[in-house]
Formats: structure tokens, C-alpha cells, sequence
């Protein structure tokens, strides 16, 4: 059924706030197949004893003052998923979330760039000091002595293409411009590092634009070709993609503009994945989320080398947003110390959606929370999600003891 006019007019507003907010907060963006997380199948549910207090929590979550309409995470343990679930994956139709619903993973694409990246470390078509100016002299001569590892790592001193008022005005005018992604660091281009390279940790987007572009210098494929060949298909991941619209596969699980008081606004459509591309652009489901976490930070994707060097991390560098627990920042990959124990990850934001997905060194635990509207907008409702990830974190942790 149509809208009526002024709740259309109501929507665009809601979608055009959505967009200025993240704005303001620089989160517009965010080989042989793997046996399939759940081929082991699930453990019975509610038999273990953090089972009603994980879906408590859940479940506080979304209903808090201004919470997101759903929530979704999933713990997978040697092969065995475990679901848990509140609210629903579209206002008005109570349909629960499900692991086979396609979302945003905003800046948890950084992580599947990262996977790129590493692994033609390992083929060595590229190297960890490999300069931009070496891979991509086109860019400014003030960024050459940057080099891929520093990239990674977010201590490259790159300027942010996505705080850029030019880029700005572009997504507040139009949320779903089409961009072309290979030019975004064009948007900075007349601009100096803002530090020397390795001297400090800055989390930009543009880091992961030059990463994806060094990947396709060094092998002459597009970038979305070189996830499919050397992440996806390796860990299985079919619902998985880089898309360059503002469309999103079905089944959804639908992102909202939420604030107390108000009407949630369904924003999972509002913007291009195009402005945010290697940054934030990838669209997956909770289950894939979850093989690729595990694939990426276990030995499946990666030889020890590379991924001794992918853990080499910095103390205080923080992902956006911040994790559970103490963060430090690797390569593509960020350490979350928790008080029950480690696990590495990365976690994203976007309208619509907030994201953290992590695993445990081996990569045979993942953890995932997936919800649907982008609660780092509210400081407040940000802590609660994050003693929320710590909680999943630790019932994964204690259920993978002996």
C-alpha cells in the first residue's frame, strides 16, 4: 500500500537526518569451499547456562529507549552455531531476525580488504612495504613513503575522504550518488598526511580505498573479482558481495533510523554502496559474517608468516566503533581484550546497522552481533551494545573450554 504524503515527507526526513548524523560522526560508510559453519549442526538450545541471560541482554537491547528494532548474534564453536534473536527483522511484519539475512557490514569490509591484501602478501604479488608510491604513483607525492602495512594498521597519516565537505555535500544532497569508487581519494587529493607515516594511529577510510587499489596494481583484476577468488570462495561465503547501488539482496534484514520517542524509519536502502566501497560497502548475512571471521583470523586464508605479521598489534588503536574491551589494532584486524579473554575482530557502522564480528586465534569460536540501526549516534546506547558483545564474548570463551 502507498504512503500517505506527509509520511513519505516524513520518511525522507528521517532518512536525510540518518545520513547527516553519520556524517557528522564520519560512519556514512562503515579455491575450495569452506564446510559450512553450521554443517555440524546446532547444540540444543537453551541447555546451556548463559542461553536466557544472552537473550536477556539481546533482548534489553532493543528495547531500550531508542534501541534497534532487531538484534541478531550468533556463536558458532567448532562447526556448531547457536542463534540468538530479539526483535524483528521488519517493523510491522514481527518476522524474527535470521542468520540468512542480508544487512551492511559497514566497516567490517575493511576486514575482508585486509583478507585481499594478506593473502597476495602470500602469493607475493604484493609486500607489506610496498609504498603507494611504488604501487600508485598517481597519487600525491606527499603520500609516497606510505607504505601497505601502515595502511592496514591505520597509521598511514592518509586524510579521510569521507569527512571531506566536497564528499559531504554530494551524500546530504544525494544519499544514493553514484560514485566512482576508484576515484574517491580524489576528494582529498590536494591535501598532506596529517602525520608521518607509523608515527600514530588514525582509523581513516581512505586506508582501505589505497589498500584495494595496491591490489589491483599488483594484479591487473578488479577488486570485486579478487574478493570472490581469494575470500569468498575459499571460505564459502554465497551470500556474500561488493555491490555499487543502494539495492540489497532479499531476504533483508531491514536497518532503521531510531531515536526515543519516534518512529523507527527503515534507511537499509538510503545510501550507495559505491561511497563507501572498500571502506564499508560489502553486504552479507549474519552467517557469512561468521565463516569469513573465522576464516580470516584462523589458518585457512593465510600462511603463519602472514599472519604473525597481521597480529603485530598497537596498543589503543581502537576500531570504529570501538569493541569490547581494550582495543589494539593490527593489520586489518583488531584485538579485544575482554575480562573473560581475547578474541580478534572488527566491527562497523553505517545507518541502519552496527556491527562486530570476532573470533578466537585458531579461528575454530566466532562470535558475531549484528543489529539493526546505528546505535553510535547515541553514546549511551553504544556502551550497553558493548557490554552486550562482552557477554557474548565471554559465553564463548567459557563453552570453548574443556
Amino acid at each position: 500500500m502507498p504512503a500517505s504524503a506527509p509520511a513519505a515527507r516524513t520518511g525522507r526526513r528521517a532518512v536525510r537526518r540518518a545520513v547527516v548524523a553519520a556524517l557528522a560522526a564520519g560512519a556514512v560508510l562503515t579455491g575450495t569451499a569452506a564446510a559450512p559453519v553450521a554443517a555440524g549442526g546446532p547444540p540444543p538450545a537453551g541447555h546451556g547456562p548463559h542461553d536466557e541471560g544472552l537473550r536477556r541482554a539481546l533482548a534489553g537491547l532493543v528495547e531500550a529507549p531508542g534501541g534497534p528494532p532487531g538484534a541478531i548474534a550468533v556463536l558458532t564453536r567448532d562447526g556448531h552455531r547457536q542463534v540468538y534473536r530479539a526483535g524483528t527483522a521488519e517493523v510491522g511484519t514481527g518476522r524474527p531476525p535470521r542468520a540468512g539475512g542480508h544487512m551492511r557490514v559497514a566497516s567490517a569490509a575493511k576486514a575482508f580488504s585486509g583478507a585481499v591484501a594478506l593473502s597476495l602478501v602470500d602469493r607475493r604479488a604484493l609486500a607489506l612495504d610496498d609504498t603507494i608510491g611504488d604501487r600508485l604513483p598517481h597519487l600525491p607525492a606527499a603520500w609516497h613513503a606510505v607504505t601497505l602495512r601502515q595502511l592496514l594498521q591505520h597509521t598511514s597519516g592518509l586524510p579521510d575522504f569521507s569527512r571531506s565537505k566536497a564528499f559531504q555535500d554530494i551524500v546530504r544532497a544525494d544519499p544514493r550518488h553514484h560514485f566512482d569508487s576508484r576515484r574517491l581519494l580524489d576528494f582529498v587529493a590536494d591535501q598532506g598526511l596529517a602525520f608521518p607515516p607509523g608515527s600514530r594511529y588514525a582509523y581513516s577510510n581512505s586506508d582501505n580505498i589505497a589498500v584495494a587499489l595496491m591490489a589491483e596494481q599488483a594484479t591487473g583484476r578488479p577488486y570485486e573479482a579478487l574478493l570472490n577468488d581469494l575470500v569468498y570462495r575459499p571460505l564459502g561465503l554465497r551470500e556474500t558481495s561488493l555491490p555499487q547501488g543502494y539495492r540489497l539482496p532479499r531476504p533483508l534484514l531491514h536497518g532503521y533510523d531510531t531515536a526515543p520517542g519516534e518512529p523507527p524509519v527503515d534507511v537499509s536502502e538510503a545510501i550507495s554502496a559505491s561511497g563507501a566501497w572498500a571502506s564499508g560497502g560489502i553486504v552479507s548475512t549474519p552467517a557469512d559474517l561468521s565463516a569469513f571471521i573465522g576464516g580470516y583470523t584462523g589458518p585457512r586464508l593465510l600462511t603463519p608468516a602472514t599472519r604473525h605479521a597481521q597480529r603485530d598489534f598497537l596498543p589503543g588503536g581502537a576500531s570504529e566503533p570501538a569493541g569490547p574491551g581494550a582495543n589494539a589494532a593490527g593489520l586489518a584486524l583488531f584485538r579485544y581484550t575482554t575480562r573473560c579473554g581475547t578474541v580478534l575482530g572488527h566491527t562497523g557502522n553505517t545507518p541502519g546497522y552496527t556491527q562486530f564480528a570476532a573470533a578466537t586465534p585458531d579461528g575454530r569460536r566466532t562470535v558475531t552481533v549484528s543489529v539493526t540501526s546505528q546505535v553510535t549516534l547515541d553514546p549511551a546506547l553504544l556502551a550497553r551494545l558493548r557490554a552486550v558483545e562482552e557477554k557474548f564474548v565471554c559465553a564463548l570463551l567459557e563453552r570453548g573450554r574443556p
